[in-house]
Formats: C-alpha cells, sequence, structure tokens
C-alpha cells in the first residue's frame, strides 16, 4: 500500500529587488528533488507543489503586486527555491479610450 504525504506549507520569504523592479520569493522545500518541483505562475499569484518521500510542500498564494510571470526564473539550489518575478508595468494592458 502506498504511504500517503502530509501535506505541509514551505517557509516563504518575499522582499524586493534592489532595484525595486523584481518580486523575490524564497521557499524552504529540503530534501526535494529538482525534477519533482511543479511551480506554476500566474500575473498575481502562484502555486507550489513539491513532494518528497515523507511529505508533500504545497501552497498557493496571491502576490502583492502583479508580475510578469512569462518572465520568471526559478532556481533550486540545497532546499531553497529563488524566484525571480519581474513587476509588470502598471500601464502595461492599458488601452487608450477616445474621448467623444
Amino acid at each position: 500500500m502506498k504511504k500517503e504525504r502530509i501535506k505541509v506549507s514551505p517557509d516563504v520569504c518575499t522582499y524586493n529587488s534592489e532595484d525595486n523592479k523584481t518580486l523575490i520569493l524564497e521557499l524552504s522545500i529540503p530534501g526535494v528533488d529538482k525534477k519533482d518541483i511543479d511551480l506554476r505562475m500566474l500575473d498575481d499569484s502562484f502555486t507550489l507543489n513539491a513532494p518528497r518521500e515523507d511529505v508533500e510542500f504545497t501552497v498557493a498564494l496571491s502576490l502583492c503586486c502583479p508580475v510578469r510571470a512569462a518572465d520568471t526564473k526559478a532556481e533550486y539550489h540545497n532546499g531553497l527555491l529563488r524566484i525571480e518575478a519581474p513587476y509588470k508595468d502598471f500601464m502595461e494592458n492599458a488601452v487608450q479610450v477616445k474621448v467623444a
């Protein structure tokens, strides 16, 4: 019989890059194999599922500000997943409205 994993939320730290153009997220997920990390980004949120033998790290969080999900980069080293998501220009999808 397959042993069921306990689901736990990873420790998460978020902060701005020094130039205030990128949101940095650091998640502690020790003992996870990099190939098993399922990270999905949207412009306003992200989800993570990262199983290891005994537990599954899982989280779904909203972000403080819109980011460009397609330009997000992530690296995993020594149990720390570091995500760099560039902030979206708040006028990026603005539509000019013709005034009558």
